[in-house]
């Protein structure tokens, strides 16, 4: 039971960093308001790493940022290994 609410905590934390990374691209085009960085980044370090990579690079958003271009790969690798220690000590 727990390991289902976590996986659906998972993607729902990545479906949103790929969403958000996706509509801040729009707003940018589209000279609306914008979300801002920290709001991308907190998602993306809350278990959202795969989604706001993917998604940096998807809509080609924050590319030229160095600070994403690294820190988002980072957080993703980093998340992983936290998630290989969780899975480890659950067994």
């Amino acid at each position: 039971m727990l390991s289902k609410v976590l996986i659906a905590l998972l993607a729902l934390m990545n479906l949103l960093a790929f969403a958000l990374m996706g509509i801040d691209k729009h707003r940018a085009k589209t000279g609306q308001w914008r979300i801002k960085e920290a709001t991308l980044f907190l998602v993306t370090a809350l278990f959202g790493g795969l989604g706001g990579t993917l998604g940096m690079y998807a809509f080609r958003h924050k590319t030229k940022h160095w600070y994403f271009k690294l820190g988002f790969p980072a957080l993703l690798i980093v998340q992983i290994v936290l998630l290989c220690i969780g899975i480890n000590l659950l067994k």
